[in-house]
């Protein structure tokens, strides 16, 4: 289960994939979910996941100036402090998330 180190480090290397930029920036960032906050599974929807699927999880609307442009989606969920960390980590996204829709 994810922790607040885990989550600190995950926003950490989300700061620099953003600082980075590029075209993989939502690819790059659902990796870090799953990889260093510890989720079976991240994704923005509609655009990249990584991992597998297996049922119910949590997620968050990505808003940009003021509608919403994305979701992100995690599995499993773990409670209000997974839900702050997502929060935090839509609102870092919701430029990309915004300028990345098909």
């Amino acid at each position: 289960m994810p922790d607040r180190q885990a989550y600190r480090g995950a926003l950490e290397a989300i700061d620099r994939i953003l600082n980075r930029g590029g075209d993989a920036v939502l690819e790059e960032v659902v990796r870090v979910l799953r990889d260093r906050a510890g989720f079976d599974f991240a994704a923005v929807v509609p655009g990249p996941s990584a991992g597998v699927r297996r049922g119910e999880g949590q997620s968050v609307p990505v808003t940009y100036e003021g509608r919403q442009v994305a979701e992100l989606r995690v599995e499993p969920s773990t409670g209000p402090e997974s839900g702050a960390f997502l929060e935090r980590v839509a609102l870092l996204i919701s430029a990309h998330c915004a300028t990345a829709r098909p």
